[in-house]
């Protein structure tokens, strides 16, 4: 079976305008051309497209999504999209499960409200994203990372949370501190901060062992320079990198100690 633009558009609640992107940027091609030129969808393109619309859902950017179809279509077989939209299902219940969290948080206040009873933050915000970097997180190291990552928040009491924000806290200051007094990269006191810096990052799931830590580590180094936002964390009077560029070179020598 074939359907028309048109009609793929009003069965999947998109728009043809929509669609005819997704052709422009070689995400979604058309089955084929009809006489007058209108496109065509044949059932292998509406499974493609609810992939897309599927992973568009969760907040995945379309550069990462046409990355993710790429993996899959150099291994296109009929297991491999089984797979690969099982996984979707997985992430889809993961979101359910959220949602639902999220509901019963609002019913419990909305309960609390009518009796006049004291809010607990802990109920009330069960639930909510604690990040508004999701798409960014899934673009740079993919949706099972962000996932890992949403789970062990979610999974720590408010005074664990607290802890551990106090703890990225105080080490940004001392980097900074240090940037500010001129500390030498090289330094043992700047080996020591970056010893506490990749300890820190071993205690968020996803962060590689073995070889493969060198690379990452160095890896987010440069992304503290490249990115103003990350920069800021490190930031001396002076402002601008520096900082940055000081956490940058005190890991990289850290972890490449020859």
């Amino acid at each position: 079976m074939e359907w028309t633009i048109q009609e793929v558009a009003r069965g999947t609640g998109t728009t043809s305008r929509t669609l005819r992107h997704y052709d422009a940027i070689g995400l979604l091609r058309p089955s084929r051309l009809l006489p007058g030129g209108q496109r065509a969808y044949d059932g292998a393109a509406l499974v493609r497209l609810q992939r897309i619309l599927l992973l568009r859902g969760m907040g995945v950017g379309l550069a990462r999504i046409a990355r993710v179809l790429e993996e899959s279509d150099e291994d296109s077989d009929e297991a491999a999209v089984t797979a690969a939209l099982a996984e979707h299902v997985v992430a889809l219940r993961h979101e359910q499960e959220r949602l639902s969290r999220q509901i019963a948080a609002v019913e419990n206040t909305i309960e609390k409200l009518k009796g006049g009873r004291e809010m607990e933050m802990d109920t009330m915000f069960d639930g909510f994203d604690h990040t508004v970097h999701r798409e960014e997180v899934e673009s740079r190291w993919g949706a099972d990372a962000y996932r890992r990552g949403d789970e062990w928040w979610r999974s720590m009491s408010t005074a664990d949370r607290a802890a551990w924000q106090d703890r990225a806290a105080d080490l940004a200051r001392d980097w900074a501190d240090a940037a500010e007094r001129g500390v030498d990269a090289d330094s043992d006191e700047a080996r020591a901060l970056a010893q506490r810096h990749v300890e820190w990052l071993g205690s968020i799931p996803g962060t590689p062992r073995g070889p493969s830590l060198a690379e990452y580590v160095t890896g987010l180094g440069d992304m503290y320079v490249a990115d103003p936002r990350f920069a800021a964390n490190y930031a001396t009077s002076a402002g601008g990198s520096a900082g940055a560029e000081f956490v940058r070179d005190a890991l990289r020598r850290f972890m490449s100690p020859a």
